[in-house]
């Protein structure tokens, strides 16, 4: 997989049944020291969520555990946030 310096992925999962609108959001940035950083954010849509960023001293190593990341949400029901 190649690298690219700023990419998201913007997920979400919504089922009226059980009353869940969430949202997933992945993006890989730069950080100042050469690495990369994987920032993460989730929570109920129309609500803050939480935050965590994970830094990686080698881009691909990002690259793959962005990868694995966006697997495991969409294997759990998230699927891509579409223009309302």
């Amino acid at each position: 997989m190649t690298h690219s310096a700023h990419r998201s992925i913007h997920l979400r999962r919504i089922d009226p049944a059980r009353n869940m609108r969430r949202f997933y959001s992945l993006t890989v940035q730069p950080t100042l020291f050469g690495g990369t950083s994987i920032v993460r954010e989730w929570g109920r849509i129309g609500y803050r969520g939480q935050m965590m960023v994970e830094t990686f001293d080698a881009a691909s190593d990002a690259d793959v555990a962005m990868s694995r990341l966006e697997r495991v949400k969409r294997r759990r029901g998230y699927r891509d946030m579409l223009a309302d």
